[in-house]
């Protein structure tokens, strides 16, 4: 079966990306991407990197007839508003990448797609929230504490992102003389991420009260988040590893690491990598994730697998940039 596959909004990183690894699975088509700016261009005069892969035009117009599934690409507040405006076919799936679905309330029924957490409810799933790329990285971080029910006291988040983090439109932090050896914090304790995170954490421990203290820091780097998180922890470090690989058994992108890793391990690569640490009474758990693909597009794709009962892996056999 070859699932047919729209994107709106496809002018942006996480598009092309998202673009990038759709054109290599073995069992999607894509078979419009729309862009109201860049309506009749080709997608490899955009995405430069797509050069000689596709001859694909941005196109005008919408057109869900045969679709089977839909990426919404565009940017936060935009898709709530094409979701109320479009009558979109009975049978087709959509994958939102944005913010707008992520956090339950009354009438939203999108899942919320982050694999690791709701594996099951994915696969039966007809509208799916992608997971924001932060949310992503300082979750698979915590998510076997909360799923033990573990969290007994303050969580510490210190996490550094890439430029592409911020988009594909250039702005006072993410052009290159800013940001060139340059560092910053922002958002500090108010990330927007805060909120699908305490809520994942509420799911899996009920009496979990949020308290997760986040330190959002701008790197100098292109892409790929290192997320460091520490909170008390009684155990032994081997009890923690133990609890870490037995969560993620099933997970095939999350990797316990008994070596101290680097960010370069899991740019371009739908994976997450976790190292920990014991010191005195506090665990430390080192997070690493590519924010454009397990962050967003990469995930959106594993997202799309389980839909349609593929292998999650399936398409996304990326491999890291290692020099």
């Amino acid at each position: 079966m070859m699932i047919k596959v729209g994107i709106i909004g496809g002018a942006g990183y996480t598009a092309g990306e998202l673009i990038r690894i759709l054109l290599g699975h073995p069992q999607a088509e894509v078979t419009f991407v729309h862009s109201s700016s860049h309506a009749g261009q080709a997608i490899a005069a955009v995405h430069k990197d797509l050069a000689g892969d596709t001859d694909l035009v941005f196109s005008a117009e919408y057109n869900f007839s045969g679709l089977d599934v839909l990426f919404l690409c565009m940017g936060h507040g935009k898709s709530v508003d094409f979701m109320a405006q479009q009558a979109l076919p009975a049978q087709l799936k959509v994958i939102d990448l944005s913010h707008d679905f992520r956090l339950k309330r009354a009438g939203n029924d999108f899942i919320y797609g982050l694999p690791e957490l709701n594996r099951e409810q994915i696969k039966t799933a007809k509208y799916i929230a992608n997971p924001g790329c932060f949310a992503t990285g300082i979750q698979l971080a915590i998510l076997p504490l909360a799923a033990a029910g573990l969290i007994s006291d303050e969580l510490h988040v210190n996490a550094i992102t890439g430029s592409t983090g911020a988009g594909q439109s250039p702005t006072a932090t993410s052009h290159f003389s800013w940001r060139e050896g340059n560092l910053s914090a922002y958002k500090v304790f108010t990330h927007q991420h805060l909120g699908e995170i305490n809520q994942s954490l509420q799911q899996l421990q009920p009496s979990y009260q949020p308290s997760l203290n986040f330190i959002p820091v701008r790197g100098n780097h292109t892409r790929g988040i290192f997320a460091t998180v520490y909170t008390r922890f009684s155990g032994s470090l081997d009890e923690a590893q133990a609890l870490y690989t037995n969560y993620y058994a099933a997970h095939p992108f999350v990797h316990v690491s008994r070596e101290n890793p680097d960010l370069k391990q899991v740019v371009n690569t739908n994976k997450c990598i976790l190292f920990l640490e014991k010191h005195h009474d506090k665990l430390v758990i080192i997070s690493l994730t590519d924010n454009l693909i397990k962050g967003a597009s990469g995930q959106a794709v594993q997202n799309m697998n389980l839909l349609f009962d593929l292998p999650e892996r399936t398409g996304l056999y990326l491999k890291p940039v290692a020099f």
